[in-house]
């Protein structure tokens, strides 16, 4: 079942890549100019993907609708169904703003959940107009709701490789301990921390682990190298405000406790404590986002 499952998906690859291309433009257009309203869809308020938690609302009021009509109550039906629609359309608005920043495949088969939904959706209020008239014969409207809960679930399905499968809108940090060992810092022929340039990130590794420094002041902050939004090269970004935002979404993460500012990332940035090692140098260790602050300085003192 899965591999037919898979294979029906992937069916529809071709025609999805160009339109997901082509739409992708669009979207981002729109919301280019309205920052935060895109941000409060993306779910950065909620540090949860606002889209995933609203998603199961208009499935399970579109599922009780059918219910009621099956044990003909047709008020209830027809109360949920417009419910339906209301939370259809709310979770749409957060679903654009995941897909302006969604590339690759997984922009390919958020079209296609994009479009299963579209359609069910435009099933669901012609059946809600009908409805609205009364009718002595409620068949056809009851059959389109039926058509449209088999079509929001494959809807559902492909959504799900989505986030499942293809990992979008997942933290990318989502399995990085905290950890509670110092860490040898690699910082190339850099012996002196104070000789960073001024507000310029700068790669440097630590393990298994990239992290990019940056110098404001006498203070060296050290956060994670690869945003937790998409895996965007952090050393490649820029200062600005006080953030470090990332090249490719422009997401913003403070630079003194790696909060996040500006989305489209709902998660917070793994910052590091920096401490001079015993035999010269420096160790790293990451600070736990659940139970440490950041101290008041942010990072290190080069200056010490």
């Amino acid at each position: 079942m899965a591999r037919l499952l898979a294979r029906l998906v992937a069916m529809n690859d071709g025609w999805a890549a160009s339109l997901g291309e082509f739409n992708q433009r669009w979207v981002q257009a729109l919301f280019r100019a309205v920052g935060p309203f895109k941000d409060l869809l993306h779910g950065t308020w909620l540090g949860h993907p606002l889209h995933a938690a609203i998603t199961d609302l208009p499935i399970g009021l579109l599922l009780g609708s059918v219910v009621l009509d099956v044990l003909a109550q047709p008020s209830a039906a027809d109360i949920l169904l417009v419910a339906s629609i209301a939370t259809m359309i709310l979770a749409a608005l957060s679903g654009l703003a995941d897909y302006a920043e969604t590339p690759g495949l997984a922009r390919t088969r958020a079209t296609l959940h994009s479009v299963l939904m579209t359609v069910t959706m435009l099933l669901v209020i012609v059946s809600a107009v009908m409805r609205a008239g009364a009718p002595a014969d409620r068949t056809l409207p009851i059959a389109l709701s039926m058509i449209a809960f088999v079509l929001v679930s494959a809807g559902a399905y492909v959504g799900g490789d989505v986030v499942y499968v293809l990992g979008n809108m997942v933290s990318r940090h989502a399995f990085r301990g905290p950890g509670t060992k110092w860490i040898r810092l690699d910082t190339g022929e850099l012996s002196d921390l104070a000789d960073l340039p001024e507000g310029t990130p700068t790669k440097v590794h630590a393990g298994i682990n990239d992290l990019v420094l940056v110098r404001s002041g006498t203070t060296v902050h050290a956060m994670h190298a690869v945003c937790a939004h998409a895996g965007g090269p952090m050393d490649k970004g820029k200062v600005v405000d006080g953030c470090l935002e990332c090249p490719w979404h422009a997401s913003r993460f403070e630079l003194r406790d790696g909060r996040l500012r500006r989305g489209p990332s709902v998660y917070d940035q793994p910052t590091y404590e920096i401490r001079s090692a015993e035999d010269g140098g420096y160790e790293v260790r990451r600070r736990d986002p659940l139970r440490q602050e950041a101290p008041a300085d942010g990072s290190a003192d080069t200056a010490s």
